[in-house]
């Protein structure tokens, strides 16, 4: 079953990560009030977002099972990179197909599918003050990656349950103190951001507005899409450089030519 979720701004605000906020404005180091001046502007930009947009999340818990370095997803087939770099520490190179449980064990394990995204306006508004546009798009990317925080939440609490007695506060959330992960399309462990195209068809993300490019990219711009995963040690991680054997091999279990692959993972090549 895939679940809607549409969101007031004051419901999300409080999850929002401020840091990468200041980040986004160069303000990293900065005194403080400098990012206070900055903030209040922000709080009232949000203020006046309360009466004309909302945030919203689509998603989806299927059944899952890994196959080598492919998560299979409700019958659907999605591979997955790993990294290649060496370690001295004797630890594993790390794949995301890891942490599900493998199809030659006979069970079925449990995975989560999902997008968040802002009203398209957020974005929009604004042009004609670049200031204010800008405060408009850096807190658009906010209230987006807020929205995935929110809904993991109640993913883990509710929905899926797996986390049903979670007591954890906002920081320690912003600070991964939850069990399991929640990956991003385009972040470090998932960098091929054309996997949108599938995850588009597990949860349908139309349905909340978003449509793809070309490449995978979502608008609007403000969107992240992912995965949940419940497994107690799964962790994040880096898939770093990779090599023209992985290429090859992952642009064939994705049945994209190569050369259209390269473009998808320069900056993994």
């Amino acid at each position: 079953m895939i679940t809607v979720l549409k969101y007031k701004i004051s419901e999300i605000e409080p999850y929002i990560n401020w840091i990468y906020f200041y980040h986004a404005w160069g303000l990293s180091g900065k005194p403080e009030s400098e990012k206070a001046k900055l903030r209040a502007d922000a709080e009232t930009m949000l203020a006046e977002f309360e009466s004309r947009y909302h945030t919203h999340a689509v998603f989806g818990l299927f059944p899952a099972n890994s196959d080598g370095d492919d998560i299979i997803i409700d019958g659907v087939r999605v591979p997955f990179l790993r990294q290649q770099i060496m370690k001295t520490d004797g630890s594993p190179n790390l794949c995301m197909a890891d942490f599900i449980r493998p199809l030659s064990s006979g069970k079925t394990d449990r995975i989560g599918v999902f997008a968040t995204t802002v009203d398209a306006g957020m974005e929009k508004d604004y042009s004609d003050d670049d200031y204010l546009k800008m405060m408009s798009q850096t807190l658009a990317d906010r209230l987006a990656e807020a929205t995935a925080e929110k809904m993991h939440e109640e993913v883990r609490r509710h929905y899926w349950g797996y986390a049903a007695q979670e007591q954890l506060s906002i920081p320690e959330m912003l600070n991964v103190g939850y069990c399991g992960i929640r990956p991003a399309v385009g972040y470090p462990s998932m960098p091929d951001i054309s996997i949108n195209f599938i995850l588009s068809e597990l949860v349908g993300m139309p349905k909340i507005g978003i449509r793809l490019t070309e490449s995978g990219a979502m608008q609007p711009h403000a969107s992240v899409s992912g995965l949940m995963l419940a497994h107690p040690k799964a962790t994040y991680f880096d898939v770093g450089q990779i090599g023209e054997d992985q290429l090859e091999d992952y642009a064939s279990r994705r049945g994209i030519p190569v050369k259209m692959m390269r473009r998808f993972l320069s900056a993994s090549l």
